[in-house]
């Protein structure tokens, strides 16, 4: 029912019961999640944990993760694109793009390093997905440059003439736990105002938790752990996507879905399979 496009189900946090999170995202109605790589360490971990469980991933280089790259590391992606184009499991070059809200890192290695992957996405048919923290200018930018490269803008948080300019392209915008908190004004108003083509829904899990999960900084300090987000509360947080844009659950789930097999091809065709 529900397609999960952006989960790190590699991660650490999901060590101790990484069955059981597949198990709990399968049984409330997650059927699919979509696993993007986050630098060379971890490109054969994605692809196994795909196969697996039965997911999808993607082979990419993260831009928080270019800085400790080398330029060898594209030479590895683009062999094992070609030695895996053939995997139906493999649906995107992914977790790419720019990150401008980290302070320290090297930009002009990062723009290298997102360009050279958009060169290898366009090269192999495959669609990306992108990172976009206070970036959405300069992304642009490389996919004006590499025409005919889509996917999908994973945590949008851009203005209203970015999400423009993303939804032309033929790109879909990633919405998940940010936006179920009341006061995201403007991940809530991009969500209203976009496309219904245009939204997908992703958890980042386990990274931006909804609301429910949130701790402040005052409770960690105070013992409370942090909550892990997980693929399961998908559903809950589409909710928050289902209400604002006056849609039913149903309406929710059937449209965001189509939308992600818009966004990734090969997706669509791995599970009508």
């Amino acid at each position: 029912m529900w397609i999960d496009t952006h989960c790190h189900l590699d991660a650490p946090e999901f060590d101790a019961d990484r069955d059981a999170v597949v198990a709990r995202a399968r049984a409330a109605g997650v059927d699919m999640l979509v696993l993007p790589a986050v630098a060379v360490s971890n490109f054969d971990t994605v692809r196994e944990l795909a196969h697996r469980h039965l997911l999808s991933y993607a082979l990419g280089i993260h831009p928080l993760c270019v800085d400790e790259a080398n330029e060898a590391d594209l030479d590895t992606l683009a062999a094992a694109l070609k030695a895996h184009a053939g995997d139906p499991r493999l649906v995107a070059v992914g977790e790419i793009g720019l990150d401008h809200f980290v302070p320290g890192l090297d930009r002009e290695k990062q723009e290298r390093f997102y360009w050279a992957q958009l060169k290898l996405a366009r090269a192999a048919g495959l669609p990306v997905l992108l990172h976009v923290r206070r970036s959405a200018d300069a992304v642009l930018k490389g996919l004006r440059r590499f025409e005919g490269v889509g996917g999908i803008a994973h945590a949008f948080n851009g203005s209203a003439q970015q999400a423009d300019e993303f939804v032309k392209r033929g790109l879909r915008l990633g919405f998940g736990g940010a936006m179920t908190f009341e006061r995201a004004n403007q991940i809530r108003e991009r969500l209203v105002a976009v496309p219904e083509t245009a939204p997908v829904m992703e958890t980042d899990a386990p990274d931006i938790p909804p609301h429910w999960l949130y701790r402040t900084a005052e409770q960690r300090a105070a013992g409370e752990v942090t909550g892990r987000n997980e693929p399961a509360e998908l559903p809950r947080i589409a909710q928050t996507l289902a209400e604002l844009r006056g849609w039913t659950t149903e309406q929710a789930a059937a449209q965001t879905r189509a939308n992600a097999f818009a966004a990734l091809p090969r997706l669509a065709a791995l599970m009508a399979g």
